[in-house]
């Protein structure tokens, strides 16, 4: 499913848009969403349910604060989803590039440019995502890229995934297991605990007993137990990727 979400503060605008894409969209593997009257209100929305949305449209010219600047603070804690600018003007185009925007359509978009456009959106998602892990709880569906993930690790009945953003920690629970996880991930993350499987190209640094996980750029830290019975395998295994620097 590829989830769409549009952004336009004039409401009229939204629905030219959104009666556009529904034209050229994949019927039952396309759907638009959410819709956002404002980019405070879509960068609100996104930093707090990440993954939930593969491809924003982000008129440019809106109040308060704009498409562009929008665009920038999303990208603080988002490098996945793909971003296409609407606008009424080509003079924001190589601003976009800035942001990484996959694309940006002209008001008002045509259906057969919104079809150009999701061409180009599938490869792109669908390229990704075999590198990603997708889980299901309470609020919603979520859609991780392995590369922003820091570290799982098993609650009880329940598995959180921790990753970075904004140099901070955050924390989604899912129910499941620790070892269906590391299946699923087919080595790509390493097992040092029966309670933690770890990135290893987001480990700091390999202590005598645990290792240190850090995120993007300074701030949170975590020391994470490596256990006695996992030491020699997972060590091994966690300094060959840190000094391959292989990126997932």
């Amino acid at each position: 499913m590829l989830r769409i979400g549009l952004c336009d503060d004039q409401p009229d605008a939204r629905d030219a848009l959104r009666i556009q894409l529904e034209r050229v969209m994949r019927e039952d593997e396309e759907d638009i969403v959410y819709e956002f009257s404002t980019g405070a209100g879509a960068v609100r929305w996104l930093r707090k349910h990440p993954g939930e949305i593969d491809l924003l449209f982000l008129d440019v010219e809106m109040p308060g604060v704009s498409g562009m600047e929008a665009a920038e603070q999303i990208r603080e804690f988002d490098r996945e989803i793909c971003l296409v600018f609407v606008t009424g003007y080509t003079d924001y185009v190589f601003e976009g590039y800035q942001v990484n925007a996959l694309d940006y359509v002209i008001k008002p978009a045509s259906a057969e440019r919104l079809a150009q456009v999701l061409r180009r959106v599938r490869v792109q998602i669908y390229e990704k995502r075999d590198r990603t892990y997708c889980f299901k709880n309470s609020d919603g569906t979520y859609r991780f890229a392995l590369s922003g993930i820091s570290y799982f690790y098993s609650d009880k009945r329940k598995v959180a995934l921790v990753s970075g953003a904004g140099g901070e920690f955050m924390e989604h629970s899912f129910y499941g297991k620790l070892d269906q996880v590391e299946e699923q991930l087919l080595g790509a993350f390493v097992r040092i605990h029966q309670r933690y499987l770890v990135n290893p190209q987001r480990v700091e640094m390999i202590g005598k007993d645990y290792v240190c996980m850090g995120t993007e750029g300074a701030g949170d830290e975590r020391r994470l137990p490596i256990s006695r019975a996992m030491k020699e395998s997972a060590v091994a295994k966690l300094a060959k990727a840190m000094m391959e620097g292989a990126w997932l």
